[in-house]
């Protein structure tokens, strides 16, 4: 058994969406504001605080507030001119979470209670968390009195403005509730609840572009109780982002801050309570610490009465107590757990070396770095979650005898680098399912399953995940009349059928370390004299401002295996420029400097099968700006390609079309007067007799070349860094156009997802 996927509908961001959870960990990734949290959030609301009411009414997609809005003023047209109200129309409008499990027919008897049919016989099971109005029809009421209430206030403030001889306008104040809305943000709690239902396996159908399709519920009646009570256990650690936030409970009850739940001595005491606590149904291995207890405890108790013998001989000759009083005793209570609750609780051992005499040196765990402490804090709390699941030690006989062991453990971990240092994140993350199998009934055995869900914003975690255990957020734009959104992209089918291409991306990722999952848009580029000098250009050039404020991945990827990341850029909708080389050779195939009017072709595998798709350099030469961008309409993105392109050059007091085909002749054609007396050493002394000896364009086109056939071009790039002032370099233009394009689509970007001003057409 485990859950196959859940569907999270019109909950804040995620309007309708499906989300596919792996048999072991699924990881949530995405740029900031991708609704990773939101999802969390939902599952648990549903699953976790279903009965704490944690719910709010901004937990309601934007998109149905006008709405739900109308359907108010409807109640409230109809009260007032004395009419039966319309039936409400909550059903679009509620925020649910539905859950498809997947059983195999020898489990049936943990899911009786969820079963569509009695002739069910295995397969898919669903059951519909809904967050709903307890008594719709109190709820009109209650909203429509609210209202006539507020507009008699209004009224009266009308007529004592009039009575007065002032203006109504001083009396004119927004009363609660002005709508729906307002009402429902205030009283929310009073009036939902959330219900469960079972929902119909036949009638499941799959998400159509990206959004989901759920069922609809067809005046289904709610299940009785808790629909997943023994079927599900779920456990979570949260960012705790407050930190004055409360944490978990103690064995007391009692709300522990966020610092004393991260404790590891705190969880230790939580673990003892659980597990290890002698007195709780002691059993034979419990004797030997039993009896020593109390061998200690009469030890101390003899040392106490002889201690206060003679301050109570002293109390008695004050008359008090009596003779009729009862005599005073001290008596201890020793437990084991007290001895776990100080600073020195945990401690870390430091081993070192005295004249050759080993020696160990205590600390508390406070004095150990943070990074360090919150890994080991985290791993024990997993071990925490799996042993109270296996009910191991004591807290098999704190769980009722009708009851048992759920079959599935879902676990959720939100942003879990919020508590860890880079260079453990990717050792809790490979780890982290495993300590949630280590036990002697789990490891590999289908009878108990453990699901692990982490949202992350950390590369180093989603480098460290096959393409099979991510899911990506996407952020879907609005329309004029449409609320920014979001999907989730399975990344599991990003590549089909193409293993190889699936391997080489996966590698290249991890080696790269990029952030393209959480970007706000990719830049493919050439080689290290591009990565060097693109983002150069960005931060010198104020033209290119909206680069520098964007989240950007520099992905240095020459054109021969850009393409490669096609499948992968397509699938999860990420705006991207690709700044490559012409690479035009000869009819024989050899590299070969471009030549109009002859049979030159581009060896670019980007150029010939991702876009713009052309093989003859003419065309190539002769594309509009404009065609170098391929736009996915109906997934809201583009992806430009940016090679070099005809420059119009004056040298030596001719203007002609200057033919480049590499990134460093095409700046020193972008810069031949600062390259003519530019002082350096390597390409730069190399490219400075070009131009004093070249009589003509195409000459220098040649001399060039050959100055580039001795390498240094890193050097060459690193040597322009240290120019005084970084403007005076231009880029290319075939950069510039690239970049300006790149930065246009951003800020378009922010304006649909309601993230900026709209910009000036």
């Amino acid at each position: 058994m485990r859950i196959e996927f859940v569907e999270i509908a019109n909950f804040r961001k995620l309007l309708s969406t499906r989300v596919g959870l792996s048999a072991g960990k699924t990881v949530f990734v995405g740029a900031n504001n991708s609704g990773k949290t939101t999802a969390i959030t939902a599952l648990r609301y549903f699953l976790v605080d279903r009965e704490r009411s944690s719910f709010c009414f901004n937990d309601f997609t934007l998109a149905h507030w006008p709405t739900i809005n109308a359907m108010g003023a409807a109640w409230e047209a109809a009260h007032t001119a004395n009419q039966d109200l319309p039936v409400p129309g909550w059903d679009p409008v509620l925020p649910f979470l539905d859950v498809w499990l997947h059983v195999a027919e020898n489990e049936v008897h943990y899911v009786q209670k969820i079963l569509p049919t009695l002739d069910w016989d295995g397969g898919r099971l669903g059951v519909r968390m809904r967050l709903e109005p307890k008594d719709a029809a109190q709820l009109q009421q209650e909203y429509v009195t609210a209202r006539a209430q507020a507009l008699a206030l209004q009224t009266a403030g009308a007529a004592l403005a009039a009575e007065q001889g002032r203006d109504a306008a001083d009396f004119q104040l927004a009363i609660w509730p002005q709508n729906l809305v307002e009402f429902l943000q205030r009283r929310l709690t009073s009036f939902f609840k959330v219900e469960a239902y079972v929902l119909d396996p036949a009638a499941c159908v799959d998400p159509e572009h990206g959004k989901a399709r759920p069922q609809a519920l067809n005046d289904s009646d709610p299940v009785d109780g808790d629909p997943f009570q023994g079927l599900i256990r779920i456990d979570e650690i949260s960012a705790q982002r407050g930190f004055g936030a409360a944490g978990e409970e103690n064995d007391d009850g009692e709300l522990l801050t966020v610092s004393d739940s991260r404790k590891l001595s705190a969880q230790l005491r939580q673990y003892y309570a659980r597990h290890l606590d002698p007195y709780e149904n002691p059993d034979a291995q419990d004797l030997l610490a039993l009896k020593a207890i109390e061998e200690a405890q009469k030890a101390f108790n003899l040392r106490l009465s002889d201690g206060f013998k003679s301050p109570l001989k002293e109390m008695h000759k004050l008359g008090y107590p009596g003779v009729t009083d009862p005599k005073l005793n001290i008596s201890t209570r020793l437990r084991p757990v007290e001895g776990l609750n100080h600073e020195a609780a945990v401690q870390f051992v430091i081993p070192i070396q005295n004249g050759g005499a080993s020696t160990d040196l205590y600390l508390p765990e406070d004095s150990n770095g943070l990074g360090y402490q919150n890994l080991i804090s985290m791993v024990f709390r997993l071990m925490a979650f799996r042993d109270s699941w296996m009910r191991v030690g004591k807290a098999k006989h704190k769980a009722s005898d009708d009851t048992i062991i759920p079959p599935l453990h879902l676990v959720l971990i939100e942003e879990p680098e919020v508590h860890l240092h880079t260079q453990v994140q990717q050792v809790f993350i490979r780890q982290a399912h495993k300590i949630l199998r280590n036990h002697p009934d789990l490891g590999d055995s289908p009878n108990f399953v453990t699901q692990m869900v982490v949202s992350t914003h950390s590369s180093h975690i989603a480098h460290e995940c096959e393409f099979d255990a991510l899911r990506y957020f996407r952020r879907l734009p609005g329309d004029a009349d449409a609320i920014p959104t979001s999907c989730v992209v399975n990344l599991e089918s990003a590549f089909g059928a193409d293993a190889d291409t699936k391997r080489f991306v996966t590698r290249y990722l991890r080696v790269t370390h990029c952030d393209l999952f959480f970007a706000d848009a990719a830049v493919l580029i050439e080689g290290p004299a591009e990565r060097i000098l693109v983002p150069h250009f960005v931060n010198s050039h104020p033209e290119f401002a909206k680069l520098s404020e964007s989240y950007i991945t520099w992905l240095e990827i020459g054109g021969s295996h850009a393409h490669k990341l096609r499948s992968l850029i397509e699938k999860i909708g990420l705006t991207t420029l690709v700044i490559t080389d012409l690479d035009s050779c000869n009819a024989a195939g050899a590299s070969a400097p471009p030549v109009r009017g002859t049979d030159c072709t581009t060896r670019n595998a980007t150029l010939r099968t991702w876009w713009p798709i052309i093989n003859e350099l003419d065309p190539l030469l002769d594309k509009p700006e404009a065609e170098k961008v391929k736009s996915y309409v109906d997934e809201g993105f583009s992806v430009r390609v940016a090679y070099q392109s005809p420059h119009q050059a004056t040298f030596k007091g001719q203007t002609s079309e200057a033919l480049t085909y590499t990134l460093e002749d095409a700046v020193v054609m972008a810069n031949l007067v600062l390259f003519e007396t530019l002082p350096g050493t390597g390409l730069i002394a190399k490219f400075r007799s070009a131009i004093t000896d070249s009589a003509d364009l195409n000459a220098l086109g040649a001399a060039l070349k050959a100055a580039l056939a001795g390498g240094g071009k890193a050097e060459f790039a690193l040597d322009l860094l240290e120019l005084e002032n970084p403007r005076s370099l231009n880029p290319p233009t075939y950069i510039a156009a690239g970049l300006l394009w790149l930065a246009g689509q951003l800020e378009q970007r922010q304006v649909e997802l309601g993230l900026a001003e709209e910009v000036a057409a």
